[in-house]
């Protein structure tokens, strides 16, 4: 089972009328100006069952979260864009790991139908640390967001799933024998400010990757060079860690969310947008409650991170392309020779 953990319908904290008014707060926040894009006040009632897993503990998801996902999925099937029974949401601003060290589960599998609600560990975009400009996320939190292509970070927004595409990685060891990776890639589509997403080549997958250490001679195989090597390295699994931007889950996860996706595109929503970023930010720096202000961040990544950052396309991608001008021509790599 996904190595997702069934959220029981009994751990209910919160009072049922207190999550109506917050959900109510966040359609608020939606309708301001400085804050995210309208929700539909259309929706179907959210079901009661569906109710308990909203909040701000781990495992739940946050009342903004779930009714802009709803939203968009609501959208998405009356336009027929999609027709599958489930839909995707990510929190960003929730931390990577619990209090305990387990990965924290701030990636959601809705399906309202089969009153089925799954929460998930999942990454952020790591970004980077240039000498014009500092966009680079910890390990625990993320600060930094940004739909720039190159900039490794996050973009939170509307999506659809695409197509998945699988590729060969290297070469690793496995029951003492070496055999090929082969790692499956899923393609998001997005809209305003995710509308790049392709150029990016952003998308989700395992979070599993092969660290090239050498290569060995294998002119059978179909992934052979032209003098017949083929790369081997160390599988590396960073479940719950950064990524290079794209949204990576848990081997077993990922095995779960393809099979439900692969040939019947859903929608995905990920917080904060650029909107919410700004706001956030105002906020902090002003000394204002967030709860009073209408606005969401997660309090114990809030509290790490200090305030967010924002970085619209259109500032921060002069500035990485510059940084990639100024690179020295290197010859290509040429790995040694497994011994």
């Amino acid at each position: 089972m996904l190595g997702m953990r069934i959220v029981k319908q009994e751990i209910f904290t919160l009072p049922l009328n207190a999550i109506r008014l917050a959900l109510a707060a966040g359609l608020m926040v939606a309708g301001s100006g400085a804050g995210p894009a309208r929700a539909s006040t259309d929706l179907p009632e959210i079901p009661a069952w569906l109710q308990k897993h909203v909040g701000p503990d781990e495992g739940q998801i946050a009342p903004v979260v779930l009714q802009r996902a709803r939203a968009l999925y609501q959208r998405k099937r009356g336009e027929g864009a999609v027709s599958n029974p489930c839909y995707l949401a990510m929190d960003a601003t929730r931390p990577s790991a619990t209090r305990g060290g387990a990965p924290g589960r701030r990636f959601f599998v809705i399906c309202e139908g089969r009153k089925s609600f799954r929460a998930v560990s999942s990454g952020y975009g790591n970004g980077r640390k240039l000498r014009r400009a500092d966009f680079s996320n910890g390990r625990t939190c993320a600060r930094h967001f940004s739909n720039a292509e190159g900039s490794k970070l996050t973009m939170g927004g509307s999506y659809v799933t695409a197509e998945t595409r699988t590729s060969f990685k290297g070469y690793v060891r496995q029951s003492g024998k070496r055999k090929p990776f082969h790692r499956t890639f899923l393609l998001f589509d997005g809209e305003g400010e995710t509308e790049n997403a392709r150029e990016r080549a952003i998308g989700g997958h395992p979070a599993m990757f092969v660290k090239w250490q050498c290569r060995f001679k294998n002119p059978g195989s179909p992934h052979a060079d032209e003098e017949g090597y083929v790369p081997f390295g160390r599988l590396v699994n960073y479940t719950a860690g950064r990524s290079n931007g794209c949204t990576t889950w848990s081997e077993s996860a990922s095995e779960e969310i393809l099979a439900l996706v692969e040939g019947n595109p859903t929608t995905l929503y990920i917080y904060p947008e650029g909107r919410d970023i700004d706001a956030v930010a105002k906020a902090v720096k002003r000394g204002r409650s967030l709860a009073r202000a209408g606005l969401y961040w997660n309090a114990s990544c809030l509290k790490a991170i200090g305030a967010p950052k924002f970085w619209p396309k259109r500032s921060l991608q002069p500035i990485i392309n510059e940084w990639r001008q100024s690179l020295p021509k290197l010859p290509p790599l040429e790995l040694p020779i497994c011994k």
